[in-house]
């Protein structure tokens, strides 16, 4: 592979470590949702949602589509939705991991 494909696949997971971004896409999953429900389900004011969606858009993760006034977003290809639910497993079984170190080492004290 060039170094071209690295940058591009380091780009890619660049634009998605924002947590905020990763819950938008969470939320997306689950279907088409209008900017007023990503921000009634985020904790973010709504300046900073909109930056977010607009990284998310200009990389090509999410698409656009104005009904009326309002702009409803989805993710731009269902294997989005696999690659979060892919790293939900592998950050789980990390997780479970860390937790029987932390058991045994607890046992090692007492």
């Amino acid at each position: 592979m060039h170094v071209e494909v690295y940058q591009a696949k380091a780009d890619f997971f660049r634009t998605l470590g924002h947590p905020a971004r990763i819950r938008v896409l969470e939320l997306l999953q689950e279907g088409p949702l209008p900017v007023r429900d990503l921000l009634a389900q985020i904790d973010i004011e709504a300046s900073s949602l909109s930056q977010q969606l607009a990284v998310l858009r200009r990389a090509g993760i999410v698409s656009a589509i104005r009904e009326g006034s309002t702009v409803v977003y989805t993710l731009a290809t269902p294997e989005l939705s696999q690659l979060l639910d892919t790293a939900r497993r592998i950050l789980t079984d990390m997780l479970a991991d860390q937790g029987e170190l932390l058991a045994e080492l607890r046992a090692e004290v007492t």
